[in-house]
């Protein structure tokens, strides 16, 4: 008779046990599964972030590699260097210099090139021989060139029947700011040097 009602009163603390979790329980396992889901949340919306400020930045750079290999090709093939330290965009006489805002040359296909660096921080390029209102802007609006520590300079331009017997050399510097869509300013600064590959004697 002792053992029945013993096993009667176990009845109710076995059902009490498997009725599962509590309230405040289930409530503190919402809670840590909220934490995770917004820290996971916030390092994805980061990443992203990152992701696409590091491809702006590459685009851009990418137009400014164009610019610079644009105007070291054709220098390279070009001739009759005219470093323009004047403004006069339209002088095709072969003259040095240490320092100009632009330069004009032949190019290999005959027509007289002038590449400059102009005070609103872009490089314009005209393929007339620059005459006014044949300049086209090659850099993007987020791109800043400093008109004051960029430029060209030229060595050897002049023909060897002037006594020059040294090869044309130009070399090409870039200062200025980059300013993603993030108002993320970035300076930057390269600098190439390119020959002749014509060799110098009378053209």
């Amino acid at each position: 008779m002792q053992n029945k009602y013993n096993k009667k009163r176990a009845c109710p603390a076995k059902l009490e046990r498997s009725r599962g979790y509590t309230i405040i329980e289930t409530m503190v396992a919402i809670s840590l599964f909220l934490v995770v889901i917004m820290v996971g949340m916030g390092t994805l919306l980061n990443s992203t972030l990152v992701h696409t400020k590091s491809q702006d930045m590459r685009s851009i750079m990418d137009n400014l590699s164009f610019v610079m290999e644009d105007m070291s090709r054709n220098l390279r093939t070009g001739f009759n260097y005219h470093c323009i330290d004047d403004n006069n965009f339209t002088d095709t006489t072969p003259k040095d210099c240490v320092t100009g805002g632009g330069i004009s040359f032949r190019s290999a296909f005959g027509n007289q090139l002038v590449y400059g660096v102009f005070s609103d921080g872009s490089i314009q390029k005209s393929a007339s021989g620059g005459v006014s209102g044949s300049f086209v802007t090659l850099t993007l609006p987020e791109i800043k060139i400093d008109p004051n520590s960029s430029g060209f300079s030229v060595s050897g331009a002049p023909s060897v029947s002037s006594g020059d017997i040294r090869q044309p050399f130009v070399t090409i510097r870039l200062n200025g700011t980059i300013t993603s869509k993030n108002d993320i300013i970035t300076p930057f600064s390269l600098q190439t040097s390119v020959s002749q590959r014509l060799i110098d004697v009378e053209l």
